[in-house]
Formats: structure tokens, sequence, C-alpha cells
């Protein structure tokens, strides 16, 4: 798949998740294979008040590479500045937000928001194609309800402007994530575009992304939650999608050094005080798999420093050596 002059392979890409997709977990999730990351969601206007934790958000790291930013906001002056800004922090893609469904950013405009303003969303889309040499692509919702299904008809309108590829989450604002993913909006896209069109919503597994894109055409897949605790995932999708064979899940070994990994490399970033609060949700979810981890998981609330998140990271793997070889 390529966007722009930008090759992206394996076409597998992590999902811009706020909390979530930090410069930690994008590295590590490149090292098992993603083909392209997206930052955490940059608000535009918070870099216009020059918000340090929004530029602390599109800070990249090398082995990070290919990534974008992904920014919000309706407003197409203040957004077009705000793609000079991420594109000054290297991003090679700029990703525009038209999907997140959260009341506190819908109801400034942005997000989902624009799905129900098309020539303000082009508006928006035009200005940031403007502003910046590298690709700019957009990520959305397929409408903001079940009445009000813009994504293909907004998507024509973003290839005219100078899109480069959609990224489209197979459901409405007003599912928010409880309804399952409807793939047929992303083959609706998909049949009125020439660019890429990215399938999103419940790839669960290889053979999910394997039949999003047999039964929409899609180009690519993006996977969101299905990586909370297992960044394999991208590995294994982009491995049966090569051969049609499935890989092994990860050992318990495995599971223990990547949350070890993650830890220490969150920690790096943002410091022990900041990073251990942000890790207890993360490191619940790779402390799963056996019999009794329960217990183990909600110990995860209750660690306060590195030391102690490596002593239960021990303690779990001593528990699922116990449990193997049926603990998977």
């Amino acid at each position: 798949m390529v966007i722009g002059d930008l090759v992206i392979d394996p076409p597998v890409l992590l999902a811009p998740m706020a909390g979530v997709s930090n410069r930690a977990f994008r590295g590590i999730v490149r090292q098992q294979g993603a083909g392209l990351c997206m930052t955490e969601m940059v608000n535009a206007n918070a870099l216009l008040h020059q918000s340090a934790k929004s530029y602390w958000l599109m800070e990249l790291d090398p082995d990070e590479y290919p990534v974008g930013i992904q920014l919000a906001g309706s407003d197409p002056k203040i957004m077009a500045q705000a793609a000079k800004d991420a594109a000054r922090h290297n991003a090679q893609v700029i990703d525009i937000n038209m999907g997140c469904p959260v009341a506190k950013v819908v109801k400034n405009g942005d997000g989902s928001a624009l799905l129900r303003d098309i020539d303000q969303a082009v508006a928006v889309a035009a200005a940031v194609v403007d502003a910046v040499e590298v690709p700019v692509t957009v990520k959305m919702r397929a409408g903001w309800d079940h009445d009000w299904i813009t994504a293909p008809e907004l998507a024509e309108k973003l290839e005219a402007v100078g899109v480069k590829a959609l990224s489209v989450h197979a459901r409405t604002r007003s599912d928010q994530y409880m309804r399952p993913a409807n793939w047929l909006y992303i083959k609706m896209v998909k049949q009125r575009v020439s660019i890429p069109v990215i399938g999103n919503g419940d790839v669960a597994g290889p053979e999910d992304a394997q039949r999003m894109l047999t039964e929409t055409g899609c180009d690519g897949v993006m996977i969101g939650r299905a990586s909370f605790g297992d960044p394999w995932i991208f590995r294994r999708v982009a491995h049966f999608l090569r051969t049609g064979q499935p890989m092994a899940p990860p050992t318990a070994e495995e599971r223990s050094e990547l949350a070890r990994q993650h830890l220490d490399r969150l920690v790096a970033i943002k410091s022990e005080r900041m990073a251990i609060p942000e890790m207890r949700r993360q490191l619940a979810w790779y402390l799963k798999g056996t019999a009794q981890s329960s217990q183990y998981r909600a110990r995860c609330h209750q660690i306060a420093t590195r030391r102690a998140a490596h002593e239960l990271i021990d303690a779990w793997l001593d528990h699922a050596r116990r449990e193997a070889p049926s603990w998977n």
C-alpha cells in the first residue's frame, strides 16, 4: 500500500488511541511488525496556545518510523498551522481526526462532529493539504448516526482536495464502541475513491484482517483495541496475510519480557512518577492467559514503583510456568 510516496508494508496499522498510542507503545508495535503507527490525537487549538503536553505528544523516536501525527480541530487556519508544527516534528503523515466520538471533542465541532458538516470537513482537509508537503490522511467514522451516513460522499470530496488515504472506522458516532462494526461502510467508501482505504473496527486477529480485506476491497487494516496487551497481533496478521498460515501466540516468557520492555521504555520517556499510573492498565493487559491470572491483574492497580511492577511480572511468570503447558 502506498500513501503519497510512502510505502506501507505490511499494510497493517496501529490506530491512534489516547493513553495508548504513545512513544513507548509505538516503538514496540513497530518492532512487532506494524507498517505504520499514528500518534495519540493532538488538539490543534492546544498547539495554538503552546500547550507543552501537546508538543510532547508529537515527540517521535527514530525506531518508530514510519509514523504519522494525528491532529484534531475544525478551524482550517488553526489546523493548517498545527499541520506545519507536526511536519516540523518530522511526521511522515499528517492524519486528520474526523472520527473521535467523545463528547468534549464533539462539542467543539471537532472529531466526528465534522461528519455533520461536509463543507467544513473538506475546508479543513484542503487547508492542511495546502500547508504541508507530506501526505495528508483522514480517519473518520461512517457517519454521525445510521440516518446520517456521510463517509462515502465525504470520501470523494476529500480525495478531490488532495487527501492521500482514508481510514474508515466502520461504526457511526452514535454507535460509540458498543455495536458491532459494519464493514459494509468500508466497502461503500472504497467503491467511491481511488486512493487507499484502510479498514478499522473489530479486527481481533489475522483471520478477521484477511476477511475484512476480502469482503470490503480495502487496501489495509488498522488495529486498535485488539492490540491491548498483544502487540504481537501485528506480526501475526502480517504473517497470515503473507503466507495464509497462523503463528503461535506469545509464550508466557515473551509476554513477561515485552511487559518489562514496555514498562522500562515508558519510565525512560515519562519518568517513574508519571509512567507507573499509566502503566497499570497496560500491565494488566499483558498479565493474562492463565487460569488464575485475575489476581495478578488486580494487583496491577496497586503498584507504585518500577521495582514493584517488575516483581509483579516475576510473580506472574512463576505462576504461568506452573500452569504450563495449558496456560495459554
